[in-house]
């Protein structure tokens, strides 16, 4: 039909990066399928909020594990940011919790998204993909080459970091396989509003500029958390209570390059500024006094 908006789904779409990507799809005029588990749920209300999120916001009951739920969700789409993945540090049973949802879930989207003929996919990676490789030189800067070691994690029990780790490499295998565009972006700490109206550009660079395929990290500071408190937080907010035992060696930072993802034309806002937004915010939702 002539003139017919495009579709891109977003999974996940509730959970803080997805809503970002959601509010600026919906700004650049797109028509948004976003998956969540219960489309209905007051935690979802800011979704529907957003301006134009009346007109072109439709939300999907999905899940990961179900395949035809997923499918019907991105039919008519021509991309698909998939963010959606399971984020629990703490677990049980880490196939069930962790791993089946994250690499099976990925898998399940990647297959739905073939069937429906979508151009490209992005797939929301995390550095946990990358940082755990005990044999990369050291002193060295970490860059898209390095991938975390699987049997490593599994020694360790980074149970967290092997999921995103299985879930990222399946993904680029499997776009290779099957003719798919496949891109991976890999986040460090994410900070930053709630929902703000101008948002990193990250995600959606990847779907106009990016080479099908490829991975990029995205991270700005080399920065610790004693860093976080001492130089930024305690002099804009000293009225906060703040823990003192707070250390973070030289060598405990790592060492990551965006250069990559910058060569795209991705910039980064300054520590300071994020922080500061990020407080703010969350002092205007209630979040903190």
């Amino acid at each position: 039909m002539a003139g017919e908006k495009e579709k891109v789904c977003v999974t996940g779409a509730g959970g803080f990066v997805a809503s970002w990507v959601v509010n600026l799809l919906l700004s650049k005029d797109y028509v948004v399928h976003g998956t969540v588990r219960q489309p209905g749920a007051s935690k979802y209300a800011h979704l529907n909020k957003l301006e134009k999120a009346s007109e072109n916001l439709k939300l999907f009951k999905a899940d990961l594990l179900d395949y035809d739920s997923l499918r019907s969700a991105v039919e008519g789409c021509s991309g698909v940011f998939h963010v959606a993945s399971p984020a629990v540090l703490s677990v049980t049973d880490p196939d069930q919790e962790l791993l089946e949802p994250a690499v099976k879930g990925t898998l399940n989207v990647l297959k739905a998204c073939v069937e429906a003929k979508v151009k490209r996919v992005v797939v929301v990676s995390s550095i946990a993909a990358i940082v755990m490789n005990p044999d990369w030189p050291k002193g060295q800067v970490k860059d898209e080459t390095c991938w975390s070691v699987p049997e490593y994690m599994k020694t360790t029990k980074k149970w967290y970091y092997l999921s995103k780790t299985e879930a990222e490499s399946q993904a680029l295998e499997f776009g290779k396989r099957n003719e798919l565009e496949v891109v991976t972006v890999c986040p460090s700490v994410v900070l930053g509003p709630i929902l703000q109206s101008t948002l990193n550009l990250s995600s959606s660079l990847l779907v106009a500029t990016s080479e099908a395929g490829e991975r990029y990290i995205c991270t700005s500071h080399e920065i610790g958390v004693e860093e976080v408190v001492e130089k930024y937080l305690r002099p804009a907010y000293p009225n906060y209570n703040y823990p003192n035992n707070l250390t973070h060696t030289e060598e405990e930072k790592e060492h990551l390059s965006s250069e990559k993802l910058q060569r795209l034309g991705w910039t980064f806002r300054p520590v300071d500024e994020t922080l500061i937004d990020s407080i703010e915010s969350y002092r205007k939702a209630g979040i903190v006094d």
